[in-house]
């Protein structure tokens, strides 16, 4: 059993991605905008970069947005708990790297969304949108030159809108303030679409950019195995709506204060490709199926045999390759989550990739699942090549800082860890976890939402005699001796529980952001709790040690309301600002503000303890490095 453990510390390697804004201030006018250079840096970081140095600690990417940039570590992270430490200094070099390229009134941000997105002159160099005259998206307010000039995002964007028929409509709900109108509603007399499109009491957009067009943090696992993935792949999808909430930092569209906290529903509409049959508004005559969710949503079915049972959601699948797939030895479960992702129409081609190898290249397959956005993606190995099994975490919200994306890198990846070697059960019904993404994303949902949450962690645990007490066993049955849900249960495989009285309440309940977290007595243990039962057992050394407790004292503060999520403070900072009437709108010197103050605490200028709580640094005592507070005048 412990040989197994070693082997999953050595051999589960993750890969965090963080996503990048490129702004420019003019200080003079009190305005900042967005700057479509994304292109030009690139070029410049890959240069000075991988193609000078294959070894380069950062690798750069493109992304949709001719103003954003993508960076990810040049190698994925090993399995010891040593490389915990090294996720924060990376992202350090990595904003300072893109930083030294830009002029001094630039700066790099890791915003979700920039709240004057859409507005009259938000880009540097400024461009006019183009509603009417060809274009790849036809927007009202998002010029197309403010995607990347790379084929692939204009193809996305103008295909998207081919397909459904129409222009994307994503309308999300105004925050409604004391001077804010009701009902709030805007007219679009030159665009007869946008007038049947838009909802009053709703912001209105109209492109792919408002979701493609935002910054998210996302890290992908590497399992030990096909089954192990499958695992991982599962429980985490119980566990997005909850990080999601935890990392709300995008309350703010086209120039308002929304009644949202994050992106997920808007970048699902943005790219949201069904037709009228397709959505269900019309008989189905040219289309295949009823297709109940956007390519860009939550999963629709659980992987594992554990899952299986729990698979409550209607699937459409491609019932002839659901089919071909059994008949080449591939099981029900894994089968039908292709058949899953191929009822999906391609939606980009490139004239050289028609004709593959499909034996020895996997860019066919690549295509449709690269262009199923959920939140979470179950990634095969690459063909001719050592990468294992993966699976993507995707729900996450960027931070500003880098302490606090490293906190949230840290707090998933240290999850696994616990997932795998206790081998715990977060598993409830798909809808339930469907009903907790909705719920994710309201405002202040991390104080104030309930989430259906499973309250026996420990039903699916297979384990052999007492050997997992080395490995912090013992000290997870006092936490779950806290949760009335422990029980006395005795498990032989996966989820079929042989307990010594029958539960007599459901396997799950609802729960605060606050009780999965930190736990609460006779109810759940809690996440932190559990965590940090594990760290006991490690062999971790101090300056690591420190650093991990530090990330989850963050992650436990934001849950339990203590620390502001970015979404939350962002509020705050508008609702305070000398210039806001109460209206709901975000001027063009509002903003200034916001995002000149976003930098300076992302660049460490300035403190934030509402958001950040109190100021740290590594300081040495006895040839250690450990953590103490800033000592303040």
């Amino acid at each position: 059993m412990f040989g197994k453990f070693l082997r999953l510390l050595t051999e589960l390697r993750f890969y965090p991605k963080v996503e990048y804004m490129l702004v420019s201030f003019d200080h003079e006018n009190k305005r900042v905008r967005l700057v479509l250079s994304g292109e030009e840096l690139l070029e410049t970081l890959q240069e000075q970069g991988e193609r000078t140095n294959p070894n380069h600690p950062t690798l750069w990417r493109p992304e949709y947005g001719s103003y954003m940039i993508e960076g990810t570590p040049g190698q994925p992270y090993g399995g010891t708990m040593s490389e915990f430490n090294t996720v924060e200094d990376n992202m350090r070099k990595r904003r300072k790297e893109a930083t030294s390229l830009l002029k001094v009134h630039q700066a790099v941000c890791t915003i979700t969304s920039f709240p004057r997105l859409g507005c009259p002159g938000f880009t540097v160099p400024d461009f006019k949108p183009n509603p009417v005259e060809g274009g790849a998206s036809k927007s009202l307010f998002f010029p197309d030159e403010a995607i990347n000039k790379h084929p692939r995002f204009s193809t996305l964007t103008r295909n998207i809108r081919h397909r459904r028929g129409e222009k994307v409509v994503i309308n999300v709900p105004i925050f409604k303030d004391k001077n804010t109108p009701s009902p709030f509603l805007e007219t679009f007399p030159e665009d007869d679409e946008a007038a049947k499109a838009s909802k009053p009491d709703h912001i209105y957009m109209d492109a792919m950019g408002f979701g493609m067009g935002n910054c998210c943090l996302q890290v992908t696992f590497q399992a030990c195995s096909i089954s192990e993935a499958r695992y991982l792949y599962d429980q985490l999808a119980t566990i997005c709506p909850i990080v999601m909430a935890l990392s709300a930092a995008s309350p703010f569209y086209r120039g308002y204060v929304s009644d949202i906290d994050c992106r997920w529903g808007v970048i699902s509409a943005s790219v949201d490709d069904r037709t009228r049959e397709e959505r269900g508004l019309e008989p189905l005559k040219k289309n295949n199926y009823r297709i109940s969710k956007s390519r860009y949503d939550s999963i629709d079915s659980y992987l594992s045999e554990c899952g299986e049972k729990y698979n409550d959601i209607d699937l459409t699948i491609d019932k002839e390759i659901y089919q071909q797939l059994l008949r080449e030895g591939i099981d029900h479960l894994l089968a039908q989550h292709v058949a899953h992702l191929f009822i999906r129409d391609p939606l980009t081609l490139f004239e050289e990739k028609i004709h593959l190898d499909d034996a020895n290249e996997s860019d066919h397959f690549e295509n449709i699942q690269s262009t199923n956005w959920q939140t979470m993606r179950f990634k095969p190995p690459p063909p001719n090549s050592d990468i294992g099994w993966r699976v993507e975490f995707r729900p996450m919200e960027v931070q500003l800082t880098d302490f606090e994306n490293s906190a949230y890198v840290v707090f998933v990846v240290l999850l696994t860890r616990v997932i795998l070697s206790y081998k715990l059960d977060f598993l409830i019904p798909l809808s339930k976890v469907d009903e907790n993404m909705k719920v994710a994303q309201k405002r202040d949902a991390v104080l104030w939402g309930m989430f259906y949450f499973r309250k026996d962690i420990c039903k699916g645990i297979t384990f052999s005699g007492i050997s997992r007490v080395t490995l912090g066993y013992k000290q997870l049955l006092k936490l779950l001796a806290l949760s009335s849900a422990g029980g006395n249960a005795v498990v032989d495989g996966c989820g079929k529980a042989q307990n010594s009285t029958e539960l007599a309440t459901e396997e799950y309940s609802l729960m605060s952001v606050d009780t999965i977290i930190n736990g609460k007595e006779g109810v759940f243990p809690g996440l932190i709790p559990i965590l940090n039962s594990y760290l006991e057992n490690m062999e971790v050394d101090v300056d690591t040690r420190c650093s991990i407790l530090n990330y989850l004292k963050l992650i436990k503060k934001r849950a339990s309301g203590e620390l502001m999520t970015v979404a939350r403070w962002m509020r705050e900072f508008i609702a305070n600002h000398p210039d806001y009437k109460q209206d709901s709108v975000i001027t063009d010197e509002i903003n200034y503000s916001l995002i000149s103050k976003c930098n300076e605490i992302a660049n460490e200028l300035c403190e934030c303890p509402e958001l950040l709580g109190p100021a740290f640094r590594k300081v040495k005592y006895s040839g250690n490095f450990t953590w103490d507070l800033i000592h303040r005048n």
